[in-house]
C-alpha cells in the first residue's frame, strides 16, 4: 500500500471520527484494497464498520441485494450496478456511508464502451443522494496500477462525502 493511499485512509478515519460517521465499502475491482487501507490504523473499527468484496455477480446479488436483472441489463461496471451496490452496503450494514466501486482493470476484459481503466463509483448516504462517478484510467497502466488509482480515488471521494471542506 501506498503512503499516498494510507496518508488520505488515516485523514478520512479522522474526519469521520469527528463527525461520528461509519463507513462501509462494497468492491469489485479493487478487491478489499479500500477497506485495507482503512484497517491499517487502530482503532479504525470505531469509523469503519464493514467491507464487502463482492467481486463476483452472485457475490453482488447475494450480499448487496443487487437485483439480477440490473446486472443482466447494464453489466456489473456500470452506474446501475455501482449505485445498488452502494446502497444494498447502506442496508446491510450499520453504516451512514457507503463507497461502491466496479470497473475493468484489465488486462482483458474491456469493450469499446467500457475499456480497461474505466471504473465506476457510487457514494451513498443517509437521506442523501447518491452520488455516481465515472473515471476513466488510462488503459496503459498495469491491472495493479488502476486498482490502487481507483482505491486512492475512491478514498477522495468518501472524504469529499465526510468533509467536503478539506477537499481543494
Amino acid at each position: 500500500m501506498n503512503r499516498h493511499v494510507l496518508d488520505q485512509a488515516e485523514k478520512l478515519l479522522a474526519a469521520a471520527r469527528e463527525k461520528k460517521l461509519k463507513l462501509a465499502t462494497a468492491e469489485s475491482c479493487t478487491g478489499g484494497l479500500i477497506a485495507a487501507a482503512l484497517t491499517e490504523f487502530p482503532g479504525a473499527s470505531d469509523v469503519f464498520e464493514r467491507g464487502f468484496v463482492t467481486y463476483s455477480n452472485e457475490a453482488k446479488i447475494d450480499l448487496l441485494g443487487v437485483a439480477k436483472e440490473l446486472i443482466a441489463k447494464f453489466g456489473a461496471v456500470s452506474e446501475a450496478s455501482v449505485e445498488a451496490m452502494a446502497l444494498g452496503a447502506l442496508e446491510n450494514s450499520r453504516a451512514h456511508l457507503a463507497l461502491a466501486v466496479s470497473g475493468v482493470a484489465g488486462p482483458g476484459g474491456g469493450s469499446a464502451d467500457k475499456p480497461v481503466g474505466t471504473v465506476f463509483f457510487a457514494v451513498a448516504r443517509d437521506e442523501r443522494p447518491v452520488k455516481i462517478v465515472r473515471k476513466n484510467f488510462a488503459a496503459d497502466l498495469s491491472r495493479s496500477e488502476i486498482r490502487k488509482q481507483a482505491a486512492a480515488f475512491g478514498l477522495s471521494l468518501l472524504m469529499e462525502a465526510v468533509e467536503p471542506s478539506l477537499i481543494a
